[in-house]
């Protein structure tokens, strides 16, 4: 208030101060400008402490905005986006991709040396060192029909393992529909190749499958899936158990590919099929014993590995009656 004042009586003064005529008194006409001038001058140059104060406040307001304002997007900018160099670089990846494995073919299977191959008695398929190895798998359970069991799957101590946990719930889900819940299952993403082909695991020069877990003294399955573009075998799939005895330590599981035996849609079939081990395409655990409560399960490896001292081919009996087609 004081300042709009003083400039309130700096204009007024101006206005009342007579124009005086520079020829009949040059020197009086100086010095009343001078004056007029300098009450109007005065108010600027001595400003109070509130002014300042405020002057201060809105220039950092103002440089605060400047530099907000350059990390939004106006919006007649519009970002720059190019979908064919996208999709060039796209293409690019895959080519090289499909070069990787033209060079590994004639290598030898995944770039090494066959006679490196042939001799080989052990392998590991997946092992867990890291995020990067926990996205090459799925967890699910029963709440995709809207059950209540939880899984979910996360690195060990030390990141050298992976942890598999959850809650197992067989309440049916109020649909109507469904009458039986109660699963929690983790699989392998199927692998890919060059341009998204889906590829398989050769494991036919094994014959045991290896695997290194602990657990607390829940039985799973233990699932494995055949590469078939065939729509009717989607839910088919080779099956064995896997007991785990629970405690601090762990064990490792030796299961013979020869005792997982054929099922459809979670129903063992009456005809039995060999697994065919030269076109593996996923692995997979699934926990559904109707006990209601905490499980987990950690993974170090699954791998493969040849018994000398296991000879058995398949496990299962057949007959013309229950499978004609091995008879013919």
């Amino acid at each position: 208030m004081a300042l709009v004042h003083k400039l309130l009586n700096g204009t007024y003064i101006l206005r009342k101060c007579p124009q005086p005529s520079v020829a009949s008194c040059p020197f009086l006409s100086t010095r009343v400008a001078g004056y007029c001038s300098k009450s109007l001058e005065k108010p600027v140059a001595t400003p109070s402490k509130g002014s300042s104060q405020r002057n201060t406040e809105e220039t950092l307001q103002g440089h605060h905005q400047r530099e907000v304002a350059l990390d939004i997007t106006s919006p007649e900018e519009k970002p720059e986006v190019s979908f064919d160099k996208a999709i060039t670089d796209e293409i690019k990846d895959h080519f090289r991709r499909l070069k990787d494995e033209i060079v590994n073919h004639w290598i030898g299977p995944e770039g090494r040396p066959l006679q490196e191959v042939l001799l080989e008695q052990a392998k590991v398929v997946w092992q867990f060192r890291g995020k990067e190895d926990l996205d090459k798998w799925i967890v699910t359970s029963d709440k995709t029909i809207g059950g209540r069991s939880e899984v979910f799957l996360k690195m060990g101590k030390n990141n050298q393992s992976a942890l598999l946990y959850g809650t197992l719930s067989s309440e049916a889900p109020h649909d109507g529909e469904s009458g039986r819940s109660g699963y929690c299952a983790m699989m392998s993403k199927v692998p890919r190749g060059s341009f998204e082909r889906k590829r398989s695991y050769d494991w036919s020069q094994f014959n045991t499958l290896y695997l290194r877990v602990r657990g607390d003294g829940r039985p799973w399955m233990v699932n494995i899936r055949e590469d078939t573009d065939i729509i009717q075998r989607k839910n088919q799939m080779y099956s064995y158990f896997m007991f785990t005895r629970g405690g601090p330590y762990w064990q490792e599981v030796k299961i013979p590919f020869s005792k997982f035996f054929f099922s459809n849609q979670g129903r063992i079939r009456d005809a039995q099929y060999q697994l065919l081990l030269d076109k593996i395409s996923s692995i997979g655990f699934t926990l559904a014993d109707k006990v209601d409560g905490p499980f987990f399960l950690e993974i170090d490896f699954i791998g493969v590995f040849t018994d000398p001292a296991h000879t058995e081919e398949f496990a299962y009996e057949n007959s013309p009656v229950l499978n004609p087609r091995l008879f013919k």
